[in-house]
Parts: structure tokens; sequence; C-alpha cells
């Protein structure tokens, strides 16, 4: 039987299945290509492969008046790395302790509180106070301390690294395929299912209705989406945005799912996306409105159809 994957926190001891494991360290929100290569580099080693990350995003720590539009959050993340078939992350809180650690300092809780036996990172990792610490000296501390150190080579996409901000750039402007690319599977949310104003209903599309993050910089649009329910793929197309034709209140994704027919209140989904169809519009009556998605729909069949991206949630 599997060993099951395990989350160790600050102060719990360190699991058995993680004692002596080869961890990725980072921060990696979106867990995307590059930091998956990371990850493929730690499950090579022939020990168990964990990660090291953090919580909060250390920019939220140190910028928390600049919101972070998180491709990942601690959920998400979480479960992306158990399907990846690591053995377990460490989970440190980014604060103020934390913050402070000299380089050194934490390479020693690496080794002594960590109980790790080597460390991948990437190219340009820095880390320790003031980012004092960079590859070579992670490489150098390592070998004091009798830990292995790799060092990631970049994913290029073109002629640029993958990176977060790229990918947050690509979903902001609706680039659903650009974003899927980099990170290598369809980006997906989670949230649980509200109640709504029951409208969908009457105009022939019943919607789950879910509110994503205050810090969601998605463009507000109409996609082609998935969701995971009761451990099965549904397709289905969605809005995210504020509602012009009706309220143009604060903005919702509202997931018409294709044949399905159930109660999902109260539930949480993970709703995938896999293309864009459209912009935001106001209508001038419900006929035209439902008229239009009808051609949405039709076209996110389709878009779905062809679709092989790999799935997260599936």
């Amino acid at each position: 039987m599997p060993t099951p994957f395990a989350i160790c926190r600050d102060g719990e001891p360190v699991p058995e299945g993680l004692k002596g494991s080869v961890a990725a360290i980072g921060n990696f929100d979106g867990v995307h290509r590059g930091h998956q290569h990371l990850l493929s580099m730690a499950l090579a080693s022939g020990r168990p492969a964990a990660v090291v990350t953090f919580e909060p995003h250390p920019r939220t720590f140190f910028q928390p008046d600049r919101p972070l539009f998180r491709l990942t959050p601690e959920p998400v993340k979480l479960a992306i790395f158990a399907r990846l078939g690591l053995a377990g992350v460490f989970l440190r809180r980014f604060d103020g302790d934390l913050a402070r650690l000299t380089a050194a300092g934490f390479v020693d809780l690496l080794a002594r509180e960590l109980q790790l036996s080597g460390v991948v990172i990437g190219h340009d990792f820095h880390f320790g106070r003031g980012r004092e610490g960079n590859p070579e000296r992670m490489a150098e501390l390592c070998r004091g301390r009798g830990l292995d150190c790799l060092v990631a080579p970049a994913v290029v996409e073109g002629t640029e690294p993958v990176s977060s901000s790229a990918i947050r750039a690509a979903l902001e402007a609706g680039e659903i395929g650009t974003a899927n690319r980099l990170l290598g599977y369809c980006w997906f949310v989670r949230s649980p299912v509200l109640h709504g104003d029951k409208r969908g209903r009457v105009l022939g599309y019943p919607t789950a209705n879910m509110r994503l993050p205050d810090d969601s910089r998605l463009r507000h649009g109409i996609y082609a989406v998935r969701a995971s329910v009761g451990g099965r793929l549904v397709d289905g197309v969605a809005s995210f945005g504020r509602r012009p034709t009706f309220d143009n209140g604060a903005p919702l994704l509202e997931v018409h799912l294709f044949d399905f027919a159930g109660d999902l209140y109260g539930r949480t989904l993970d709703v995938e996306f896999v293309g864009w169809i459209r912009g935001e519009e106001r209508f001038d009556g419900i006929e035209a409105l439902v008229a239009q998605m009808d051609r949405d729909s039709l076209e996110a069949k389709l878009m779905l159809s062809e679709d092989r991206t790999v799935s997260m949630i599936g």
C-alpha cells in the first residue's frame, strides 16, 4: 500500500516517511513546468521526495499593501503536490522569524529540524536574510552539513523562462491556452458552491455559483471549463464577472455543467479552465442573452472535445 501524502507544519515532528528526504525548495505558486522540473529531480533521487514551501507567500509578508494574484492558494498547491507523487511537504510559516534567518541558519533548519538528506533549488534561488544566499552559497553550506545540493536550470518557453508572473499575465488577459501551456496542466480553482438568485434556472442554464479570492485578476468573460463532481469530470461553460445585463455586482464564477442534474449547494468544486470564448457583455434583453449562451455552449463543447491538456482534478 502506498505511503499517504504527509504534511509537516511548523512545530510538528518530521513524519517517518519524510526523514532523509530530498526536498525541492520554493514558493511554487502555480506549480508550473519549471517547478515540476525541480520536483522531477527530487523524485529521481531514489530517496523520498518532498517539498519545502512557504505560506503566506513571502511577497504578501513583505508587501501586504500589494495583493498578489495567487495561482494556487495553499489547498490547491498541496493537492497538486500530492497528485505528482511526492511523499509529502514541509509547509513553513513565512513570518518575521523566518525572514530574519541568515543563509546559514536556513540551511541549518533544513538539515537539523527537517532532517533532509538533500535539496533541489532553481538556478535563480535566493534565501536567507536580505536574500543573501544564492545557489553557489547553498551548495557550499550544504557540503558543510552533509546535504546533497542539485541546481535546476531554467525551463524556457520560446526565449523566456517559464514563470508564475507570465502565467498571471496570461490569465489577466484571458489567454487560457498560454497559461495552461506554461503550467503544463489546466489551471483550476477550488471554491464552495453558493446559493444564488436562481436566475440561471429561469434562463435554462442552471449554474453553480462560486466566489474566487479577492486577489483574483482573471479576465472577466466566458470560458470552456470542466468540473470534478463525484470523482468524474463534467464539461461545462462558465461566466466570470459582474453580470452587466442584470446587477453589475461583485465578481462571481457561474458554472453551467452539461448533462448534469443534481444539487451542488455547499459542496466544494474544483473547476479547470480549458479555453477563452469571449469577453463579458451587456445584452438588451433576455432573448438576446439566451441566444448568445446557446452559441457559447456550442463553442465550449467544441473546445472541450478537442482539448488534450493534462488535468489535475480528474
